[in-house]
């Protein structure tokens, strides 16, 4: 963690018509494990498979089939847990979650109601520099995903696609302590980040991978600070669950509008019901999709063909000593090694690939602070501009540590060094050769430079009186002794002579 401190950021507060109200969230965001296999049996969770060809006998819940559980689905599980510096369980188990649904054969879900595999942990949601808010995990629970029911195909048939039946997700539940919707899609960015890091889930929120169930409440300013102090739930509102967002924008949107439409039911003198909503984001509206269930209403009991888990503390040790370094210890080293403000930090984590690209290329230019200079504004704009990720860069970190390289030998200029990135990206090759066959060689020979200066002094003698007069138009001259030596004279030195000769 940032060894910073930390403000946290102020509740979201809405005005309603009668009163000021404040928000309430906590999410529980599904995460499909990143396995090869399901969990309770071997059948493949390539995604893009043709409908129902990865299904097994247990997935489709054939008579006497049994599940076995997948070991390295577990591992992920306790990785992900360390990772949110979370009390690992030794002991867990599994619980029948029973419901009826054509997506689930089984007519029950395996999940972990009483005895989750991982308990209390926590996460830093950065807001901005030395803005965070600190939430706590509840629990991480192990659990079969569903499969897919499709509506849209035919008019009076709907179709049923078995093949995410069995996936492994981790559902990670956080505790009410997120304030804000802006809040709310920093968090699941953040844990989308974390989990791209441990590399147990792929984040990709487009196929479902990742989504996150929302629930929503409010109360008035105050009572979330008697419920910090009491964890008595009485002193906040009724919540409210919005379900399967996959959409930073669209978490915003809905909560914005459901905390809005609670406050107009609280304040016209209703009463909020706690129920299970849609968010539509054509209409910008939450809708309701059925009454919120309890626990007994899954009727819930420990599932008869498991045994309980039981995994050793040298197991878990194990998985520790592998763990990569995470996004708030790198932020912290970045920001002691090679000098960078926490935003900059914070830019050149916020991907493994792209905080590994650019550790490459500050071991190579042999400066942290120009390298992440060119990183993030030549590099990453000039991508986020073709829409391509790091892995599409056609500039390796070899070649921008050799421009970098260049810059800091003083053997060309930044302007230079922008046209010769240009010719890396589009052409490739080897910075420095490119250099030398191009004549694109700073010009540092003081004589030369002067001579230059010279020759601009003596041909505009009125611009001479201006600037010894005012000095700050010493910076015509600047710019014209760079545009008569095509941009290659040394900057530095330019300045120094202009300054001397026109007696600044």
């Amino acid at each position: 963690m940032l060894d910073l401190t930390y403000e946290s950021p102020k509740p979201k507060v809405i005005s309603g018509a009668k009163h000021d109200w404040e928000l309430v969230i906590g999410m529980e965001v599904h995460a499909q494990v990143a396995s090869n296999a399901k969990l309770f049996s071997g059948a493949s969770t390539r995604f893009g498979a043709e409908p129902n060809s990865n299904v097994s006998f247990v997935d489709a819940a054939m008579p006497g089939m049994l599940p076995v559980i997948n070991e390295f689905c577990v591992e992920q599980a306790v990785r992900t847990g360390l990772g949110l510096k979370a009390q690992i369980n030794l002991k867990s188990a599994f619980d029948r979650k029973n419901y009826f649904y054509p997506d689930l054969p089984q007519g029950y879900q395996i999940s972990q109601l009483y005895h989750p595999i991982v308990g209390e942990g926590e996460i830093l949601v950065d807001m901005e520099p030395g803005i965070a808010r600190l939430v706590r995990i509840e629990r991480i629970h192990m659990e079969q995903d569903a499969g897919k029911s499709i509506h849209d195909m035919d008019p009076n048939m709907s179709f049923v696609d078995l093949n995410r039946t069995g996936v492994c997700l981790m559902e990670i539940v956080s505790r009410p302590d997120i304030r804000g919707p802006e809040e709310a899609a920093a968090y699941v960015l953040k844990m989308r980040q974390i989990l791209r890091y441990l590399s147990t889930c792929d984040g990709n929120m487009q196929n479902g991978n990742l989504r996150a169930d929302v629930n929503v409440s409010v109360c008035r300013p105050g009572a979330y600070e008697k419920y910090m102090e009491t964890q008595d739930f009485g002193h906040l509102g009724t919540r409210c669950e919005i379900k399967n967002m996959n959409s930073m924008r669209f978490i915003q949107q809905a909560i914005d509008h459901e905390a809005r439409r609670q406050i107009a039911i609280v304040e016209a003198g209703g009463e909020v019901v706690q129920e299970t909503r849609l968010y539509d984001p054509d209409r910008g509206e939450t809708r309701s999709m059925r009454s919120k269930e309890e626990a007994h209403d899954y009727r819930y009991f420990p599932d008869p063909d498991l045994l309980p888990l039981e995994i050793e503390q040298e197991w878990v040790d194990g998985i520790a000593a592998t763990l990569p370094e995470l996004p708030d210890e790198k932020k912290a080293r970045f920001v002691t090694e090679f000098g960078l403000s926490e935003y900059d930090a914070s830019v050149l984590t916020a991907e493994v690939a792209n905080a590994a690209y650019f550790e490459e290329v500050a071991a190579g230019a042999g400066d942290g602070k120009l390298a992440a200079n060119w990183v993030i504004n030549e590099l990453f704009g000039r991508l986020k501009k073709e829409d391509h990720s790091i892995d599409q860069s056609p500039v390796n970190p070899e070649q921008l540590a050799g421009i970098v390289r260049l810059i800091k030998s003083d053997a060309i200029s930044g302007k230079i060094a922008k046209d010769l990135f240009e010719i890396v990206y589009t052409e490739g090759g080897d910075p420095e050769t490119i250099v030398e066959e191009r004549g694109m060689k700073q010009v540092t020979d003081t004589g030369a430079i002067e001579q230059a200066v010279d020759q601009i002094i003596a041909d505009n003698p009125a611009q001479v009186e201006k600037a010894q007069q005012n000095p700050k138009l010493a910076g015509w001259f600047v710019g014209q002794v760079m545009k008569a030596t095509g941009g290659k004279a040394n900057p530095k030195a330019v300045n120094e002579i202009v300054s001397a000769k026109l007696g600044l």
